[in-house]
């Protein structure tokens, strides 16, 4: 896999260059600032962009501001969040073209490389993956939502596993419930949040956040 890589911090960016090529990846380019991660994923065009979302200039949102200026060059471009921040605002900004290939992970909950790589060729292969902190808050903002706020308990679980970007099988592992009762809950959940279900896990995930999101 071809990777751009932004991250300021120097040890950070070494440590996932090396975790990255130990993996058998290409990092094209690594760099530490805003400007330069748009200058590389425009001219590369990656398989995939790690990009820390607080970069110089001004160590606002610019990682992010370069990833979708980015994504409106070369459509569909994949890219992972990795940050320190759990910022809704963030998530919804990325997935508010409804393409896909998408990702946000905190920093702090990466502590297995295989793990992580599996997390990368996820959002390569265009599907999305949210952090479950990063879920948790979605749904702590619409808690009070009629919709959200009938779901029982169970069935939040399961919401939270569907933004996670979980397969029925993976639901019912972290559950540990069976893939029949994920069914069942999934069937009830959509109409609760009139949301139509959908045999893509791709599109049903873009589908419960930017409820949640909106």
């Amino acid at each position: 896999m071809r990777v751009v890589l932004a991250e300021d911090h120097f040890l950070l960016r070494d440590g996932l260059i090396r975790l990255l090529e130990a993996f058998g990846h290409e990092v094209l380019a690594a760099v530490d600032n805003g400007p330069d991660l748009l200058t590389s994923l425009t001219t590369t065009r990656p398989d995939l962009a790690i990009v820390d979302v607080r970069l110089p200039p001004d160590f606002a949102d610019d990682g992010l501001r370069a990833a979708l200026a980015a994504r409106r060059e070369v459509p569909s471009l994949p890219v992972l969040l990795l940050s320190q921040y759990v910022e809704p605002l963030y998530a919804h900004e990325l997935l508010a073209d409804g393409a896909g290939a998408v990702g946000y992970v905190l920093k702090d909950r990466v502590s297995n490389g295989a793990e992580f790589m599996s997390t990368l060729r996820c959002v390569a292969d265009g599907g999305t993956v949210m952090d479950p902190e990063v879920v948790t808050k979605l749904l702590q903002r619409k808690g009070r939502d009629e919709g959200v706020g009938s779901l029982t308990p169970r069935e939040r679980e399961v919401l939270e596993c569907l933004a996670q970007g979980r397969s029925n099988a993976g639901i019912a592992e972290a559950l540990v419930i069976s893939e029949k009762a994920v069914a069942k809950h999934i069937g009830n959940i959509f109409p609760k949040l009139s949301l139509h279900p959908s045999d893509t896990d791709n599109r049903r995930v873009l589908a419960v956040l930017a409820y949640l999101e909106r």
